[in-house]
């Protein structure tokens, strides 16, 4: 076997055993909320992963895309939730076939998306299970809460084609926050405005099955929320970790499950080290609360001040010891996009090599 001081650089890591942890602890935060767990797998990409998270309790997955739906569909998984507009013949073509293997549902704001998937539906002789999505904040794909998303559901529920399901909504805006007070405030608004919508659409005669929130951040309040009506939750980055959860107090250095492995090859200047990690293995992914592009585990000082595509130049304090050929471990800002850069991650536990986990959904952007 393979010991991770053996492994050749630069490598992303992921610690199986904190893994592990993360999607127990996650599972088990959903269940004693009494919500289902449905995770959104951009993050890891990974059959294998999303079937843990399945083992675990979740209800099902969610994707961001057509191609990454099919890839999980094909790997055996049953139901699965596409957070994206399916729009164009080609793809309605896709989602036609894709649904005779598993359990689709797919979300759009927009009557003109909902028509076409309607004319699919219609012509299939099924009608489509859609999740309406609402802005709570984020100002991305959404309407807002309330009479205006009712409004346009009630244009929604009266196409031939679909069936509405539920209604979703993604508070990645919780990322902009500092302090656990003001992440529960996004928790609770998130929450409290897809409860009402779902209340108004009831009056309205149109029945919601699914309330369903997002976000990482959001997801960590799921037991605090002071209100009753969320079906369902949507983390995604919660199973690896990264800086953009560890800047404002979401977790620990103990909650990384991913490190990318990289060698010092370069000391051109005091101060300054290069690294054989750069933009094509490490994301370019800023953070607001932290200088650079992720964090030297035990150089906590350190800054990954700038990649280029095969060099990482990091500034560490001039007393720092480093050497050529040394080892160093970096958690990236953003471990969804790192994790697309790759075709497998290493598994390691122990200080050992232990499985090769493939990145099944990379570049699964279509």
């Amino acid at each position: 076997m393979t010991t991770i001081e053996q492994l050749d650089t630069p490598s992303v890591m992921i610690d199986l055993d904190v893994l592990d942890r993360n999607l127990r602890k996650t599972a088990e935060l959903a269940s004693k909320a009494g919500v289902k767990l449905r995770p959104h797998t951009k993050t890891h990409k990974s059959v294998w992963i999303a079937k843990e998270q399945i083992r675990y309790g979740a209800c099902g997955i969610t994707v961001a895309k057509l191609g990454e739906a099919e890839v999980m569909a094909e790997g055996g998984i049953e139901d699965i939730l596409i957070a994206f507009p399916i729009v164009g013949a080609s793809k309605l073509d896709r989602l036609e076939r894709l649904m005779s293997l598993a359990r689709i549902t797919v979300s759009t704001d927009n009557v003109e998306v909902a028509k076409g998937l309607s004319d699919m539906g219609v012509r299939a002789g099924f009608r489509v299970p859609l999740y309406v999505d609402i802005n709570t904040g984020l100002g991305r794909c959404g309407g807002e809460p309330g009479a205006e998303t009712v409004e346009l559901v009630k244009r929604m529920a009266d196409l031939p084609g679909v069936h509405i399901r539920g209604i979703m909504t993604h508070a990645g805006h919780a990322y902009g926050k500092t302090g656990r007070d003001d992440i529960l405030a996004v928790a609770r608004n998130e929450a409290e405005s897809l409860v009402l919508t779902s209340a108004m659409l009831g009056d309205a005669g149109i029945p919601i099955e699914e309330v369903s929130v997002g976000s990482t951040p959001t997801s960590k309040f799921i037991g605090e929320l002071g209100v009753a009506g969320v079906t369902e939750m949507r983390p995604g980055a919660y199973v690896f970790g990264d800086i953009s959860q560890y800047a404002i107090g979401l977790i620990e250095a103990s909650d990384f499950a991913m490190k990318v492995k990289a060698t010092v090859v370069s000391m051109p200047r005091a101060g300054t080290i290069i690294v054989d990690a750069g933009s094509k293995t490490i994301t370019t992914d800023v953070n607001a609360h932290r200088k650079g592009y992720g964090m030297v585990v035990g150089h906590e000082s350190a800054i990954v001040e700038r990649l280029s595509e095969e060099h990482g130049n990091i500034l560490v304090p001039d007393n720092a010891e480093f050497r050529i050929g040394d080892a160093v471990y970096i958690v990236p800002n953003h471990c969804c996009t790192v994790t697309n850069l790759h075709d497998r991650l290493v598994g390691v536990r122990d200080g050992m090599v232990e499985k090769w986990i493939q990145v099944d959904g990379r570049g699964k952007v279509q």
